[in-house]
């Protein structure tokens, strides 16, 4: 068993800046040998990632909208033209409206459940079926994240919450249908992180102060310790590993509630 990731190539989706915990990912894959291909979503993104791309050595960046069939049969079909297979896919997307991650829960919109439920969950679906083709021969890893709103009422989460407890479903069903062709499904469960997207959730600096003084390790996650784990489950020391969600939030999630200290 190694974790040395030689020879193996895949897709990271989601890379927003060089904080982001899809760039952590990227990083320690690139750092175990792998080599990457990236998507982003629109010309801003572009301009961020591509200083970051050329850093690991890529020059594959393609423009994606997850919520559109076109753009996502063009992305893997340029994918598909440069490798004709790959050994992983890493999907770290996801959006609500920041309006409706503060307040009541109650008074989420149907627009925006709708649209949150789909570029979060369902998009992972869609990245799934057509990735598949290129893992079929070979097997493969697809890597979705998480957080712990999913199964937890974390005050401002809201919608997501629902969003990430749908995806960890859809890993879970993902997993059985692909497991016979050798390809592993997984998420990672990261506590909270300074991150752009962390940044839109209300109350999201109380929320990471409190897991950096609760959690056992009286830490927060970082992004070396998300991208050794992704290393992990890509390499072959993750060959029996499939269907789980993987936290890495410094032993949070065994709480049952704050420390003495923080009562």
């Amino acid at each position: 068993m190694t974790t040395s990731l030689a020879g193996k190539r895949g897709l990271v989706m989601g890379v927003a800046n060089d904080r982001s915990i899809a760039w952590g990912i990227a990083r320690a894959l690139h750092e175990a040998g792998a080599d990457l291909a990236f998507t982003y979503q629109g010309d801003a993104f572009g301009k961020r990632l591509e200083p970051l791309a050329a850093s690991v050595g890529s020059d594959f960046m393609v423009d994606v909208d997850v919520t559109d069939d076109p753009s996502l049969d063009a992305a893997f079909d340029a994918l598909s033209a440069r490798w004709p297979t790959i050994d992983f896919v890493i999907h770290a997307i996801a959006y609500s409206d920041k309006s409706e991650l503060t307040g009541r829960f109650l008074n989420t919109s149907r627009a925006n459940f709708k649209n949150s439920l789909d570029i979060s969950a369902y998009s992972f679906i869609e990245i799934a079926r057509r990735a598949h083709p290129l893992m079929v021969e070979n097997g493969g890893t697809l890597i979705t994240l998480t957080y712990q709103g999913s199964n937890r009422v974390v005050p401002n989460y809201n919608v997501m919450g629902v969003a990430k407890a749908a995806l960890e479903s859809a890993t879970r069903y993902l997993a059985n249908d692909l497991g016979p062709e050798g390809i592993r499904v997984n998420a990672i469960s990261p506590g909270p992180m300074k991150t752009l997207a962390g940044a839109a959730i209300g109350g999201a600096r109380r929320t990471y102060k409190h897991t950096d003084q609760n959690a056992p390790l009286r830490a927060n996650a970082t992004l070396e310790a998300v991208g050794g784990t992704a290393v992990y489950l890509v390499s072959d020391a993750g060959a029996c590993t499939t269907g789980e969600i993987i936290r890495v939030d410094g032993g949070y999630h065994v709480l049952g509630m704050p420390q003495s200290e923080y009562l």
